[in-house]
């Protein structure tokens, strides 16, 4: 059963070769090693993950304290990857492998950014005696208010976090999420619970990290993303990517999935699958969204998922509805060096009353067509996407208002906040600008209780569902919150 070593016995085998792994009963009087317990408790890792020897290892496996798990499991029809859930076909590969000796060792490609998974090659994780907590009371130390709407939708989530249940909190752009979060992080800590706040994008989890210290400030917070130096501590209180959720395998009483319709993780079932792996059996889930996909928003109208909204923004104003202007064949206006006229009407208007603005475009290569348009008439102009170097800078070029105007694709749909905006679309009909995006894109407009209002202008060439849904939603956020008491104007 050894899973890793230099000379082999006739009768050794890779791991995926073992029909039942077996698991020897726990040994109460082994003395076992407590940093070793400290970095596997809750996890599954490779060998290469560890700093132990290899026959400390194995003594703990003899005793029943670790647990060795295969990292791929093939069968006739198919091959899995037991860490990242991986079934395609196209992404798995074979090599001669110099640990097991095998000619043809099949390993996972999907995840291998993680290390490498083979059929040699074991997960490994803790089953030994639990971790001991010591807790401080009370772990919340917060002195803020919520709104109605925020306190009834953290209710829920304390509740929800009490009972191991599952709830999907639909909150609009700007209604103060993180805040809704607290009583139930707190109630699920009291309880000597493990949390873990995951979200798709790396400068949500930085951005988190230190607003959850500063009101947990007794509680240890581990925060994690592709280099962090947190990842081999043991907290109650976890922040991660989802990419980081490869690595932990039962291991949360709470998991708290935040911008749930967000990329990458709406397109990687591998991070999907790693959310749902690093669940304990019976825990609670809390799904974060201000645009829940269609499937979702039908079960929550059916009563088939529990959910609570917050329709409205604690400033008490309604969330800005989109317009809509037709501006023709605007690709055919700038192949022309040209922008539609209604389209320039819009920025100079804005400009020329110092107010700054966005606008979103579909294509990369169009932005840049339409920054050299208007650079000419507004040289401070700048233009930001995905791969811009200064993307960072450029944002916070915008925040200091040292420029007017920033044209973005929509890697800038969430996750800033610019406290006195407006915001057009230009060819709002392209499939890029789905209704989630699209309602992001207006949740940019009006967050501040300082400029609670503001325009939101969708430029295209023809309506497409997208955009005639998205102002549905809006409007009937609106409307919701009206009902409830939850707006003034």
């Amino acid at each position: 059963m050894t899973p890793y070593i230099n000379d082999f016995p006739p009768e050794s085998l890779p791991i995926s070769s073992i029909d039942t792994i077996p698991e020897p009963p726990l040994n109460e009087n082994y003395p076992f090693n407590k940093e070793l317990q400290q970095v596997l408790y809750g996890k599954q890792l490779l060998l290469e993950n560890l700093l132990n020897p290899l026959n400390e290892i194995q003594q703990h496996y003899e005793n029943g304290y670790i647990t060795y798990r295969k990292g791929i499991i093939k069968t006739k029809s198919k091959t899995v990857c037991a860490r990242c859930g991986n079934m395609d076909s196209s992404l798995f590969a074979s090599f001669p492998c110099a640990r097991c000796g095998e000619k043809e060792c099949t390993y996972c490609r999907k995840c291998i950014m993680m290390g490498r998974v083979g059929e040699c090659t074991p997960l490994i994780g803790w089953c030994g005696p639990e971790l001991d907590r010591e807790l401080t009371e009370p772990p919340l130390e917060w002195d803020g208010t919520l709104s109605p709407g925020q306190q009834f939708a953290s209710d829920h989530v304390k509740q929800a976090v009490i009972e191991n249940r599952e709830l999907l909190v639909w909150a609009v752009c700007g209604a103060g999420k993180t805040e809704v979060l607290f009583e139930g992080i707190s109630t699920a800590l009291a309880f000597g619970k493990r949390v873990c706040i995951a979200t798709p994008r790396t400068d949500v989890v930085l951005e988190l990290g230190p607003r959850l210290k500063a009101v947990f400030p007794n509680i240890q917070v581990a925060v994690l993303y592709g280099g962090s130096e947190d990842r081999h501590i043991q907290a109650p209180l976890t922040i991660a990517t989802t990419h980081q959720l490869l690595r932990f395998y039962k291991a949360f009483d709470t998991v708290i999935l935040d911008e749930v319709d967000a990329f990458p993780y709406t397109a990687d079932e591998s991070l999907q699958y790693a959310v749902l792996q690093s669940r304990k059996e019976h825990s609670s889930m809390i799904y974060l969204t201000a645009t829940p996909n269609q499937k979702w928003q039908n079960e929550c109208r059916r009563g088939k998922r529990d959910y609570v909204t917050i329709p409205a923004r604690y400033h008490r104003h309604p969330l800005p509805v989109p317009s809509f202007n037709w501006c023709g064949n605007w690709e055919k206006s700038l192949k022309k060096d040209k922008l539609p006229p209604i389209v320039t009407q819009w920025i100079n208007k804005r400009i020329d009353n110092h107010k700054q603005c966005l606008l979103f475009l579909p294509k990369i290569d169009k932005m840049e067509k339409v920054l050299t348009i208007l650079c000419k008439s507004y040289p401070k102009i700048q233009a930001v996407h995905a791969e811009d170097p200064e993307r960072k800078a450029k944002v916070q070029m915008m925040r200091n208002k040292e420029i007017p105007m920033l044209l973005t694709t929509t890697i800038l749909e969430r996750g800033v906040t610019f406290p006195n905006v407006d915001v057009a679309v230009l060819g709002a009909e392209d499939r890029i600008f789905t209704e989630s995006a699209l309602v992001q894109i207006a949740g940019r407009v009006g967050r501040s209780a300082q400029f609670p209002n503001g325009d939101i202008t969708f430029f295209h060439y023809g309506k497409t569902e997208s955009m005639v849904k998205a102002r549905k939603q809006i409007l009937h956020m609106n409307t919701e919150a009206k009902k409830k008491g939850l707006i003034d104007y």
